[in-house]
């Protein structure tokens, strides 16, 4: 073997990495506005969680807000209806027994595992029936105080567990808290 030869495959070998070497820097630049396009743009992401100010809220009442073109219930619950939601039996709940809380998964339907707070005094729930999307009605509506979807029949109590009627499982509970103590961040 001579000395050119030897050099010939060194030179055949450089030109092979560099050919493939520049053929995947081009497919990458090539597909990765293909890729770009699926994430998700500004104003969905500026949307994807929202500052909500609860110091206008009154004991008894409850503020809705638009999040993700979804209706959300913050409800400052009074006394009687935390000890009303706490009174309820896990064996009462027939329907659904998990709290649907991505706060805390997994967490069976108890009320301290719905509320927000510690004390109950804060509910905050998606208020899309899990029937069929209906907005229910609040402020004490329906055989168990508080929510009913008159669309078809839906009754929730004021924990917004499913009690009675055609929803499968209770209302949703957003990613949800206190940023401080008149704010809750959603998302």
């Amino acid at each position: 073997m001579s000395h050119a030869e030897d050099h010939a495959g060194t030179r055949r070998d450089f030109l092979y990495y560099a050919t493939a070497g520049t053929g995947a820097v081009v497919t990458g630049a090539a597909v990765w506005p293909l890729v770009n396009q699926m994430n998700a743009s500004a104003d969905v992401k500026a949307l994807s969680s929202i500052y909500v100010d609860i110091s206008g809220v009154e004991v008894g009442t409850q503020l809705t807000v638009k999040w993700r073109g979804k209706p959300v219930f913050i409800r400052r619950r009074t006394e009687e209806e935390i000890a009303e939601a706490r009174a309820v039996s896990l064996d009462d709940l027939t329907i659904d027994k998990m709290a649907q809380n991505p706060n805390k998964p997994g967490a069976d339907a108890s009320d301290e595992n719905r509320a927000l707070d510690e004390a109950g005094e804060w509910l905050v729930m998606i208020g899309v029936c899990t029937h069929l999307g209906c907005v229910p009605i609040g402020n004490g509506a329906g055989d168990f105080g508080g929510w009913f979807c008159p669309c078809h029949g839906s009754h929730y109590d004021t924990a917004g567990r499913i009690r009675k009627g055609p929803a499968p499982r209770n209302l949703d509970i957003p990613v949800a808290q206190f940023t401080d103590e008149s704010t809750i961040l959603l998302g």
